[in-house]
């Protein structure tokens, strides 16, 4: 299939699953309101469903999800969909998912099933001749680290050329996370200021407030490490780091975002701290001796011209005072202090964006406080995106719509995985111990040793 060609059918494998349940229905059935769905849905699962049971799935999940479905959209979804019930390692579960597809050309074929099944799937699809003239979405992980990423690339590069790969990240597709980049390269005002002339620091936070909340199996075998900081908020890095693109062309996105990655320092245990909340060893699922990571706090650099000594500070974790996503840019203070006196330490300015819960984006300027006295007083400029969220595509209708339609901008290509990979694994072969920090606190107390020389700032939440 060719970039820019609009597929004309869909195969969802892994339909009966979670991931499909919470988050692919829903995005199905707007791009049926919009008129956007192909007229073929073909599922594959090893549930031996009949289509009225898959179609009744369908609907008690958009129920649930709390969608009140307009019956000629519920229709037209529930109209086109399909299913194939088989292992996905029989070839004749393939020769039936090809019988499905008689009447399709170009379909789109989204694996939401286990990283360890797309061997045997993406083989199944060439046994019928489907990757000559399909795409194939992966979600992550996209390997377990380096040398698994590149056994997975080799495995798929035998049947699908690169550009008809599209590894699904969908923190891309998320409306704050184009804002940031929207507002980097619209704004002429930043550029002169972008770099480490005038920028002293960056702080990345994920924070969640709750724990694995019954994902102890999945979890225990991922750590934070591999759940966000190696895919996640490495491509927020890449955002705020990256060069501006040559052009709006896919590659020229995608080529900035990489070179970021490849400039950027592998982590070092030195520089990183591990931690587990209290507890999670008696979480289901999770081994009572275990090593894995609830919260990592780590420093890195950038070793390019426009980055080279400014340092990247990064924390996420669970069982935290607060859920945030944001990103702070801190700019250097003034050469010298004007307008303070021993009570007033202004703050340097700094750049808020803000994924979660909200996305807001927050510049702090100083200016003069009210009164005789000339002192000044942090004044937020704050942008909030207070359109209703229901007329914004939600993150996975966004990324399936691109998939259907060849646009791989918002996606991971396999040079930009690999070098993300690179980065994490040094503290995945030998990391730090983990140490313990209690449910609801900022971490082990050890994570000070890798905070910003000011300490993290606080979110908004907290002031």
């Amino acid at each position: 299939m060719k970039l820019g060609e609009r597929a004309d059918g869909l195969v969802l494998f892994g339909i009966t699953g979670d991931l499909a349940a919470k988050k692919l229905f829903a995005s199905l059935y707007r791009l049926a309101g919009r008129d956007r769905l192909p007229a073929t849905v073909v599922g594959v699962a090893s549930s031996p469903w009949s289509i009225d049971q898959l179609r009744d799935h369908v609907s008690s999940s958009l129920s649930e999800s709390g969608i009140e479905a307009d019956a000629v959209v519920l229709n037209r979804l529930l109209d086109a969909l399909r299913y194939v019930s088989g292992d996905y390692r029989d070839a004749e579960t393939f020769r039936r998912l090809g019988e499905a597809l008689s009447d399709v050309v170009a379909p789109v074929c989204y694996l939401a099933i286990p990283p360890s099944l797309f061997g045997p799937v993406v083989e199944g699809l060439a046994s019928i001749g489907l990757n000559g003239r399909s795409r194939v979405v992966l979600e992550k992980p996209f390997g377990r680290d380096l040398a698994s990423a590149r056994e997975l690339n080799d495995t798929l590069h035998a049947h699908y050329d690169e550009g008809s790969i599209f590894r699904i990240d969908h923190f891309l597709g998320k409306e704050p996370v184009q804002n940031l980049m929207v507002f980097r390269f619209a704004n002429s005002i930043l550029e002169p200021i972008w770099n480490r002339h005038y920028i002293d620091s960056v702080q990345i936070t994920m924070a969640e407030s709750f724990g694995i909340e019954g994902r102890g199996r999945f979890y225990d075998k991922v750590g934070a490490l591999k759940d966000v900081v190696q895919n996640h908020l490495l491509q927020m890095v890449a955002l705020l780091a990256m060069e501006p693109p040559v052009s709006d062309e896919p590659d020229a996105l995608r080529d900035e975002r990489a070179k970021v990655l490849t400039a950027m320092r592998p982590f070092e245990a030195e520089s990183l701290v591990r931690g587990q909340y209290d507890g999670y060893g008696d979480e289901d699922g999770v081994d009572p001796a275990s090593d894995t990571e609830t919260y990592v706090a780590l420093r890195t650099e950038i070793d390019s011209w426009r980055w080279a000594g400014v340092p990247w500070y990064i924390r996420a974790g669970k069982g935290l005072p607060v859920t945030v996503t944001e990103a702070i840019i801190e700019f250097k203070r003034p050469p010298r202090p004007l307008f303070t006196d021993a009570g007033c330490d202004p703050h340097p300015n700094h750049l808020r964006f803000r994924m979660k819960p909200d996305g807001a984006i927050t510049l702090e300027l100083q200016a003069k406080r009210p009164g005789d006295a000339l002192l000044s007083e942090t004044v937020p400029l704050r942008l909030v995106n207070d359109t209703d969220e229901s007329e914004h595509n939600t993150a996975y209708e966004r990324l399936l719509d691109d998939a259907l339609n060849g646009d791989p901008r918002l996606f991971a290509r396999q040079d930009g995985v690999e070098a993300a990979w690179r980065i994490v694994d040094p503290v995945l072969v030998d990391p730090p111990r983990v140490e313990p920090y209690s449910f609801g606190t900022w971490g082990p107390t050890s994570a000070s040793s890798v905070e910003p020389s000011g300490g993290w700032h606080e979110t908004e939440e907290q002031l």
